[in-house]
């Protein structure tokens, strides 16, 4: 059985039964049966199904909403925002795959050439409790439009919302196997990447699990994506609008309680500024409210598990014994942990390092632009990169020099459903989202006559 728990009061949610060897069989051959059949249908049909998952998550958005908070903790009003952005979503690639899917022309010495993306078939996704909606919905959107289906293997707290995401696209209107949640644990994801109906996966998630994922994988040569976290830099140079960056980083570092991949983890500040900064930081850091995360008024609400706060509280813990200096907060009461300011952050230190996953800011100060650059290129993370001023010239030339799949200047790094979304180094490879990340899951096709 897999059990579900709520975060914020321990007790007990739902309990699940996991699919034994002969039910996941089955629903693979479900899903690979309707894909023959869904691969065919126009771009128009699967489009008016689409619409009508985005008009089910705004009617539905108060229920979905408080299951998604139970579940793993996250501010109500923010997961409301989570659903409202899953129903962008599902209206942009409504709107939008027939174009990104277009037949490519491409002039050569033939009487035709042109390039088509085609479905590959069932593809399996491996995804995270952070963003329990989000993050299905920027795999089997696209997935859906291009043709393909898709199966699901969540994780285990968020069961659910897994579940309720499945009904949700039956409502729709969409076939039964279209999209399939399958109730399992992680010891039964090797075995469905390496049967043949598999052609690819997709996982947001840690390092060891993107490893083990694509080993398997590539022992089969099935393609995969892999969105593995980050440990994103915000950069405030001297001549920045204060006021506004303050705003930005806030939200960057504490939105989700700080767990995001996507998160601003380490503050880099112009030593001219630096004090100003973050005392502006400080009181506003000050102002969110901590509680019950089912309150209107919550932004700060709990981990989604002690032992991640725990993991937190000892990187914290080991990076002031390095000499970090504790300039706010630090507390910790099982899965609550105070939002958190560390001062005199040095890049050998565990908080630079390492992916914080929760609302602790590493703070370190830097002289000149070249030293700024260094400092966020200095990780194994390459996920993306913020920086603040109002010399913008100089930002795009600075960009340039970030290793970073993503630099936002004078804005959080975010995902957009027009953007391309991942990273470099062990932030993961591929993209998602725009129509980089429809074309992940297509054949190529060259065709030419003539």
């Amino acid at each position: 059985m897999i059990t579900t728990i709520n975060p914020y009061n321990g007790k007990e949610l739902q309990q699940y039964q996991e699919l034994n060897k002969k039910e996941i069989k089955a629903k693979l051959e479900t899903a690979q049966k309707t894909f023959e059949d869904w691969r065919t249908t126009s771009f128009e049909h699967r489009a008016n199904h689409l619409r009508k998952v985005g008009a089910l998550l705004r009617k539905n958005k108060e229920s979905y909403a408080k299951l998604m908070t139970a579940e793993m903790g996250k501010p109500v009003s923010q997961s409301r925002g989570e659903l409202e952005k899953c129903a962008w979503l599902c209206d942009h690639y409504a709107a939008n795959a027939p174009g990104y899917l277009a037949k490519e022309h491409i002039e050569t010495e033939h009487f035709k050439s042109y390039v088509s993306y085609e479905p590959i078939g069932v593809v399996l996704a491996v995804m995270p409790w952070n963003y329990p909606f989000w993050q299905v919905f920027r795999f089997i959107a696209p997935a859906l439009m291009a043709g393909n289906v898709g199966v699901l293997k969540h994780a285990s707290s968020v069961m659910g919302c897994a579940e309720l995401i499945q009904d949700i696209f039956l409502e729709a209107g969409f076939p039964e196997g279209c999209f399939q949640n399958f109730v399992i644990g992680s010891d039964a994801v090797e075995a469905i990447i390496e049967n043949d109906i598999i052609k690819a996966v997709t996982l947001t998630g840690s390092k060891p699990a993107g490893a083990a994922v694509a080993s398997t994988a590539g022992k089969q040569i099935k393609k995969t994506v892999l969105e593995l976290g980050g440990n994103n830099a915000l950069v405030v140079f001297k001549d920045a609008n204060i006021d506004s960056a303050v705003e930005e980083c806030v939200a960057a570092r504490f939105q989700n309680t700080g767990q995001s991949c996507i998160a601003g983890k380490r503050l880099l500040l112009q030593e001219e500024i630096a004090e100003e900064f973050l005392d502006k930081f400080t009181q506003k850091v000050k102002t969110l409210v901590s509680g019950d995360p089912q309150e209107e008024d919550t932004y700060i609400g709990v981990m989604a598990r002690e032992d991640l706060a725990e993991e937190l509280e000892d990187l914290m813990n080991a990076s002031i014994e390095k000499g970090a200096e504790l300039h706010y907060g630090g507390s910790r009461d099982k899965t609550y942990f105070a939002p958190t300011i560390l001062t005199n952050v040095t890049a050998d230190m565990p908080v630079f390092k390492k992916e914080t996953f929760g609302p602790l800011m590493a703070v370190t100060t830097f002289k000149a632009d070249e030293e700024a650059i260094r400092l966020v290129n200095n990780s194994k993370f390459g996920l993306g990169a913020s920086l603040f001023s109002t010399d913008l010239k100089k930002m795009e030339e600075l960009a340039a020099q970030i290793k970073d799949g993503a630099v936002y200047i004078n804005h959080k790094v975010a995902s957009h459903p027009a953007l391309p979304f991942g990273g470099t180094g062990i932030s993961g490879y591929g993209r998602e989202l725009s129509h980089y990340g429809i074309r992940e899951f297509v054949n190529i096709k060259t065709v030419v006559i003539a």
